[in-house]
This record gives structure tokens, C-alpha cells and sequence, in this order.
């Protein structure tokens, strides 16, 4: 999902890792900006006046902004490119400067609203550089030379040098573990250098995370979950205890599985898994081992590109099923802006950004997605998650900016997938893809939540253990000569993995995960896991659903879909608990939907594993 709002209005900050304070942009001639409310003596007409004059400031650039990306992402070229670091630095000094001033209301007693709004500017970055000349300067620089570092890795393998993604082709289907293990170390070289950056980084937005009133910066993380800190974090550890039994159950039967092919020197029974034997680089997901670890059934299943093969179907009318499966619920049909602007096919002349991605370009009406549609079932069910966030943007708009965002983090990816897992065959036979006849009986669902499993399931410990991982760096709980131990405590404790070898203290192996020389939240992600079956569970629920919960599909139900704009339109105007309880009936995330969606997969796991010794 795409939105070029980089300001974390209340607390959806999307500022990019390239974004970041440098220098200092001219303002416009006559504009006027919130700093001119700054005050020795705030009161609440001013912390007012500041708000209004930040949303002037915060829409008129996030139009810009979004145009701006929408261009650099559709023609790539060094022209564009630098249009796209422009605007991200004005972003990022916007998004700094509203967060220090607001600063000057912090002892008001406020309204909740003005309140709210307040402390979504001060969360206005994942990363606040200290109000001190040069620090963010500095704190630009580590994160360009952070990011270039991951950008520009690659590791020279049978003489090519070969970057991430030809590495992670080798990772996904290589049964070799010499292979495996040569690939899933080189990798990891592009990471040790970073180390010394990274702990520098961590000082500077520490201590900006201070002067914003937060102890630290995972203080600040978490200070976007309406709830003190200490409270989410215990909130997160109630999801994963609710969900660990199946995932244990997994665990046991692809270890017992990957043993079976590689032998107990390779995969001893009574140890974590190898990471480099999972088909992942990070192991974060396992499905490209299923293959290896699929339940030994005849039975049929169901091949979606054949289905849009044999019906004819271009891409564009693959999104139009999309938007009728919207439509269906009740909601109006996509603008014809839609149709006019948005990118479904890769151009033949020029480079684009091919990766799936939905955009809110005015806040309005002007949304769009951006795909190189392939005619494959994985894009026929990414278009439904797409038009999910697009759907969703819509349902806000007529918020205060502040409020133009999910409920939570984990709102916006958590309602894309729920909207794919109502791809069933049923779902199928009632948009002409697929005859009654052909639907497979119960006898063929376990191999398909097995494939689930392995990327749904599978990925939940590592989802909750990155963030835990920085936030014990952001405390002090891990100091720079503890992070790579730190790291791989946690891997092992959450994932039951190792490595495949010792790693030395200065391997700095977090840094080979994106997200953290990007300094992106990851939370995020391990909730969108939670909320997604948690709304698929209510949604089915209100559909009045009598069958599995993982058969279900809300398809045409206009009373979900009516309970389901009541939602979205709140976007993050109210504690996501509120919202919430508007779809759910309750205020509290719930991981028990998970447990039910895949009760025929556990029932099958736990009798697999019942000779076995599972456990680590």
C-alpha cells in the first residue's frame, strides 16, 4: 500500500528512509506557516491556530509529494529521481519542524481531539533528529549511506556477483545446504559495516525522542497504539501466546519434514531449524519449502490462473472483478479516474516500479493502483488486496488529514488481506470462474491451509520479534557488542531457528533485513497478521457463515459491507479500539479467528507430531 502522505498523521508515519532533514528548503513567498503561532505563553486558541495552519501546510505538500512519486515511480529516470529526494527532503523538515513546535503545548490541558492530533504531529517520524544545529544533518546522511549500503549490497557467488533478489532465487530453490549456507552467509557480508552507523543512529533519534517527551524511541513506536507503553507490549505478547500452539505444531512437522531429506546432521530433531533451509533469506515465511513438507494427498485442487486462462480474462478484467467484489458489499464503484490513471500493465518503453502498490494522490477521490498485472491467481488475489487500501482511503477522506489513515498500523494491510481470504471456490463459482461441479471437497483443504501456514503462520514470530529486538536496542538492553547476540537470542526464542553457523559479535545480522537500516516499524505487520482473520471471523459472522471459517466468503453481503465502511470512514480519528468494536463488536485484537481458521490444519499437524519430539 502506498500513500504519499509522509507526515504521521496520527501516528501512520510513511516517511521513507531516503526522506529525511538535510538542509533547509525555502518556504513559498506568503505562506504562512505554523511556526509564526509559536509562543512562550501557549494557550489552546493557539495550539488551535498552530493545527490548522499544519494541515494547510501538511496537504499542500502531500499533494505535491504524491504527484511527484507517482511520476518518479511510472518514469524512472535520473530526472525524476531527483524530484522524488527533493520533495522527500522538504517532507522530512516539515515533518521534523511540526513535531518540535508542537512540543510547546505539551503542559496544556487540550481538548482529546486537538489533543490527538497534537501527538500524531510529535510521532511525525519514525526517526526525530534532537533540535540542535547539525543533528539532523547528521542524521541524514547515516540514514542515505545506512540505506545505500543495503541497496547496493550483493555477494559474488561461482564468479557473478549477485544481488538480493537472484540470491533469494538460489534460497527458494536450492536443496543443497553447502548452497544454501554460502548464500545465506554472503548475503549477510553487506551488514557488518553498518554496525557502527547504526549504533550512532540509534543515539541520535534517542535523544530526539526525548526532546519530543518519549523515553525512547521505542517509547515513541509505541505510543501510535492508543495505550501506554508497557500495556502494548504486554497486549503484543497475549496475541503471540494465543497463536504460539500452532505455530509450534508447524514448526515440528516442517522440521520432521526437512529431516527427511537432509538428515539429523543437517536438521538434529531436538535443535532450531537452520535459517538458510526455510526458502527464505530471513525465514520469515516457509512457502517455498512446501513442496517438502505438503501433506501426501491426491486430492484436487484449485489452479486460479488456469481459471482466468480458460475464461478469457485480461488484466483489466481481473481489476474489474476486484472492484465488483467492493461493489458487491455495497460500496460505489471505482472513479473513472481510476481507470484513466492507474498503471496495470508494464510499459514496454520505459522502467517503472513494478511492485503491486495503491495510492491516495488528493485525499479525495484521485486513487489508483499500480501493477505490471501478471495473468496469474497470486495477482488476481493481490488486486483484491490492493483495492482493499484503495476502498479504504476512500472511506476517510472526509477527515481532518490528521486522521487520513488506519485505525492502527496494522488497519490498512490487515483489511487487504481479509478482502483476499474470501477467495474460495465458492467465492469462484459465483463470479463464472469456476462450475459447482468442480468445487473439491474438505478432503483438499488441508494441502491448501498448509500453503497458508507456511507464510501466514509461519511468519507471526518473526513479524513480533524484530520490533522486540529494537526495542531492547532503543532501551539500552542491547548494547552495539550485544546486537548481533541480542538478535539472534530472540530468532531462536520466537522461530525456533539458528544459523547455520557461529556468527561472530560484530556480524551485525539484523542489518541484512530491510527494515532495519530503513527504520521501518514492523509491528505493524505481525498485527495486520492478527486483525486479518479477526475481521474475517466478524465479517463471516455477521454474513451469518454455518461453514468452516476458512470456506467462508463475504461475497455480495451488503450488511458486512455497510458494517464495514462504518470503520473505515473513522480512519484514525478514534482509539482503533473504537473502530475496532464498530466492526468486530469488541474493542480487544483477538487471535483465536486464527486458531479456528486453521483448526482442520492443526487437527492434522498435531497428529502428524504425535511420535514426535518437537519443541527446541
Amino acid at each position: 500500500m502506498k500513500k504519499f502522505l509522509y507526515l504521521a498523521v496520527a501516528g501512520a508515519a510513511l516517511i521513507s528512509a531516503s526522506c529525511q532533514p538535510a538542509t533547509q528548503t525555502d518556504m513559498p513567498t506568503g505562506t504562512t506557516t505554523a511556526t509564526e503561532v509559536k509562543s512562550s505563553e501557549p494557550t489552546v486558541e493557539k495550539a488551535k491556530e498552530f493545527l490548522e495552519k499544519s494541515e494547510v501546510e501538511i496537504v499542500e505538500l502531500a499533494l505535491r509529494g504524491s504527484k511527484i512519486e507517482w511520476i518518479n515511480s511510472n518514469f524512472i529516470t535520473e530526472d525524476t529521481n531527483w524530484l522524488s529526494a527533493k520533495v522527500g527532503e522538504e517532507f522530512g523538515l516539515l515533518s521534523t519542524r511540526l513535531a518540535n513546535e508542537a512540543k510547546q503545548f505539551n503542559d496544556l490541558t487540550l481538548p482529546a481531539d486537538m489533543a490527538r492530533k497534537l501527538d500524531g504531529l510529535k510521532r511525525g517520524s519514525n526517526f526525530p533528529a534532537p533540535d540542535k544545529p547539525g543533528a539532523a544533518a547528521e542524521l541524514a546522511t547515516i540514514m542515505t549511506e545506512l540505506n545505500a549500503a543495503y541497496g547496493q549490497g550483493s555477494f559474488t557467488y561461482k564468479g557473478e556477483d549477485l544481488q538480493l533478489g537472484e540470491l533469494s532465487k538460489i534460497i527458494a530453490t536450492s536443496r543443497d545446504p553447502e548452497e544454501l549456507q554460502a548464500i545465506w552467509e554472503g548475503w549477510r557480508t553487506i551488514a557488518p559495516s553498518m554496525q557502527k552507523d547504526y549504533a550512532r543512529m540509534v543515539d541520535i533519534i534517542n535523544e530526539g525522542s526525548k526532546e519530543l517527551g518519549y523515553a525512547d524511541t521505542g517509547v515513541l513506536w509505541k505510543a501510535g497504539y492508543d495505550m501506554p507503553a508497557d500495556d502494548f507490549t504486554k497486549e503484543a505478547d497475549r496475541l503471540w501466546t494465543q497463536v504460539k500452539p500452532l505455530y509450534d505444531e508447524l514448526h515440528c512437522h516442517v522440521r520432521a519434514r526437512l529431516n527427511d531429506a537432509y538428515g539429523n546432521e543437517v536438521v538434529p530433531l531436538d535443535q532450531p531449524i537452520r535459517a538458510d533451509l526455510l526458502g527464505n533469506m530471513w525465514a520469515q515465511t516457509w512457502g517455498n519449502v512446501y513442496d517438502m513438507v505438503k501433506p501426501e494427498s491426491d486430492a484436487p485442487t484449485i489452479d486460479i490462473t488456469e481459471l482466468l486462462a480458460k475464461a478469457d480474462y485480461d488484466e483489466i478484467k481481473m481489476v474489474k472483478a476486484g472492484e465488483n467484489f467492493f461493489t458487491s458489499l455495497g460500496f460505489d464503484p471505482l472513479p473513472e479516474t481510476f481507470w484513466e490513471r492507474s498503471l496495470f500493465t508494464k510499459p514496454l518503453s520505459r522502467d517503472v516500479v513494478c511492485h503491486a502498490s495503491a495510492w491516495d494522490i488528493d485525499d479525495k477521490d484521485d486513487i489508483r493502483i499500480k501493477m505490471c498485472i501478471e495473468k496469474t491467481g497470486e495477482d488476481f488475489t493481490t488486486i483484491h488486496h490492493e483495492l482493499g487500501h484503495n476502498f479504504y482511503q476512500r472511506a476517510y477522506k472526509n477527515q481532518p488529514v490528521f486522521y487520513k489513515s488506519g485505525a492502527n498500523d496494522g488497519f490498512h494491510e490487515a483489511i487487504g488481506d481479509m478482502i483476499a481470504l474470501s477467495i474460495t471456490p465458492d467465492y469462484l463459482v459465483q463470479i463464472g470462474l469456476l462450475d459447482a461441479s468442480e468445487v473439491p471437497d474438505a478432503s483438499a483443504d488441508i494441502n491448501l491451509l498448509m500453503q497458508q501456514a507456511l507464510d501466514k503462520i509461519a511468519f507471526l514470530p518473526f513479524g513480533i520479534m524484530i520490533d522486540k529486538w529494537r526495542w531492547s536496542v532503543f532501551n539500552g538492553e542491547y548494547s552495539p557488542s550485544e546486537y548481533n547476540s541480542g538478535w539472534w537470542e530472540l530468532r531462536e526464542k520466537y522461530q525456533g531457528v539458528r544459523p547455520p553457523s557461529e556468527r561472530p559479535a560484530d556480524a551485525f545480522d539484523p542489518g541484512a533485513k530491510y527494515h532495519i537500516p530503513g527504520n521501518t516499524p514492523y509491528m505493524r505487520y505481525f498485527l495486520a497478521r492478527i486483525l486479518q482473520f479477526q475481521f474475517h471471523k466478524a465479517a463471516c459472522d455477521i454474513a451469518g457463515n454455518e461453514g468452516p471459517l476458512h470456506r467462508c466468503s463475504i461475497y455480495g453481503n451488503k450488511e458486512v459491507g455497510k458494517r464495514f465502511d462504518d470503520m473505515m470512514r473513522m480512519g484514525s480519528s478514534k482509539p482503533w479500539p473504537e473502530a475496532l468494536e464498530a466492526f468486530t463488536g469488541t474493542p480487544k485484537m483477538d487471535g483465536s479467528a486464527i486458531i479456528e481458521y486453521f483448526a482442520p490444519l492443526q487437527t492434522y499437524l498435531k497428529e502428524q507430531n504425535k511420535d514426535r519430539n518437537c519443541g527446541w
